[in-house]
């Protein structure tokens, strides 16, 4: 069965100073509705919450909305307030109103139960001042162009709902795939402009397995050092991924910003506040371009998974010498890089996975053991045998190659399990037990030299002989 998804576009609208006026008093209305909602259906949600998600609807509907068939609802209040309402914006507000109050309950029973961050934690509060942004029903409540260029969209005037036409810009690729099912989208208003949230259901196809794997081997020095390792240890492909001009127009930014707090006394709220806009602006790009470069190459190589190493959460450590790599971590790209190339990677088939990162650096490829690094250069490895050689490169055969070694005899269907998944993150989940004892065999390095055949057949020599 082919997995389905859904992934949101970002429509911008090119609208007139009177239609934006008009726009963001769709969505005032719209959030009006949805706090006055959210007292209704906390009273009576206990009946309200025994109910299914179409019979939620029309249960509420017949509290608030007068009908021929209910002329006497029992809060009259919404048929003066929000006269004329269209019914489509008034179910919409019903669904949010009611995703509110069931988290807010089942935060709550939590609380009761003694589930919290920390013992004096206070209770949650039911907050009816939601930024909910109206849905906008196809047919309903807007109506596209042929070709997408425009729309009309039903909007609150003050006084009476009517239809506007606005253009439409900053398209992608997703609505021209004939297989991509565009959903109904939602009418998003900010101070800089409004767009609409168009969310596409695609159909995800899997790739087929291959024979190499993409390992990334992500610094600080060099943002992402890049190789295609077979799985005879073969490398295929090497590269560098390093935008220095980018780096150092964010870098002048920060420096500009260290200059002014040193001249300035107390720091205020918002000081230097567009400079670190530009700054984190900037490190956006970065991390955008060198997630489409890690895609590009994963496509062009025609490999399934993108290896990266498992540095949730890694901290550097204190010390007045190691001031400054504090502060060069403060705009480490990893995170960013690993979650917008998870994002594009499984859009199009391909799955990402993790392994344990230590000991990817500091021992050599070839297997000649511990290396050292130049002090002048830190970026250079000097391997046992005297060998020089670049140290992220190295890393990166070392982690593509560990993924590898991982899998063994193992079909590759079975990392998809939770086990495999703690083998490779662990620190520990490269050892094996020896026998019932709880003793565990030396760990082994995961190095690319343990690909290699006759590295291979050198340790099944050994294990034959131990046994």
């Amino acid at each position: 069965m082919v997995q389905q998804n859904i992934r949101s576009e970002k429509w911008s609208i090119v609208a007139t100073s009177r239609e934006k006026e008009l726009l963001e008093k769709t969505v005032g209305e719209f959030r009006c509705l949805v706090r006055c909602l959210v007292g209704v259906i906390h009273t009576h949600w206990s009946n309200i919450g025994q109910l299914d998600a179409k019979a939620q609807i029309s249960a509420i509907e017949k509290l608030i909305h007068r009908t021929a068939k209910n002329p006497n609802p029992k809060y009259q209040y919404f048929n003066s307030r929000f006269h004329k309402f269209p019914s489509y914006y008034r179910r919409g507000a019903i669904q949010f109103a009611v995703g509110q109050v069931s988290s807010f309950l089942t935060r709550y029973r939590m609380w009761q139960s003694g589930i919290r961050n920390r013992k004096n934690a206070r209770p949650p509060r039911l907050n009816a001042e939601c930024g909910a942004y109206p849905p906008l029903y196809k047919g309903q409540c807007i109506k596209f162009s042929d070709d997408l260029c425009s729309a009309g969209i039903k909007v609150f005037t003050g006084t009476d709902w009517i239809w506007i036409t606005v253009g439409l810009t900053g398209h992608r690729q997703r609505h021209l795939d004939l297989a991509n099912k565009r959903k109904s989208p939602y009418l998003v208003t900010k101070k800089k402009g409004c767009h609409l949230s168009v969310p596409f259901q695609y159909k995800r196809a899997k790739l087929p397995e291959a024979q190499s794997v993409l390992a990334v081997d992500l610094g600080i020095n060099t943002t992402a050092t890049v190789s295609v390792i077979n799985y005879d240890g073969t490398v295929s492909h090497r590269e560098f991924i390093h935008h220095g001009r980018d780096i150092d127009r964010r870098d002048k930014r920060l420096k500009r910003i260290s200059a002014k707090a040193s001249r300035t006394g107390k720091l205020q709220k918002g000081f230097c506040r567009n400079l670190y806009r530009k700054a984190n602006n900037i490190n956006r790009e970065i991390g955008q371009k060198a997630s489409t470069r890690l895609v590009k190459i994963a496509k062009q190589f025609k490999v399934k998974y993108i290896v990266f190493e498992h540095l949730k959460g890694w901290r550097p450590k204190g010390g007045k010498r190691r001031s400054t790599l504090k502060q060069r971590f403060h705009n480490w790209l990893h995170r960013r890089i690993v979650n917008l190339t998870e994002m594009k990677w499984l859009e199009l088939g391909g799955k990402l996975v993790f392994v344990n990162p230590r000991g990817t650096s500091s021992y050599a490829f070839d297997g000649s053991g511990k290396l050292k690094r130049d002090r002048n250069n830190y970026e250079l490895a000097i391997f046992s045998n005297g060998k020089q050689y670049n140290c992220d490169l190295s890393a990166s055969y070392n982690i593509g190659a560990r993924f590898i070694y991982s899998l063994g005899t193992r079909p590759l269907a079975d990392y998809n399990s939770a086990e495999s998944h703690r083998k490779l993150t662990s620190r520990n989940g490269s050892q094996d037990k020896q026998g019932k004892s709880s003793c565990l065999s030396p760990r082994s390095r995961g190095t690319l030299s343990m690909l290699w055949p006759q590295s291979i057949a050198i340790v099944e020599q050994d294990t034959t002989s131990s046994l």
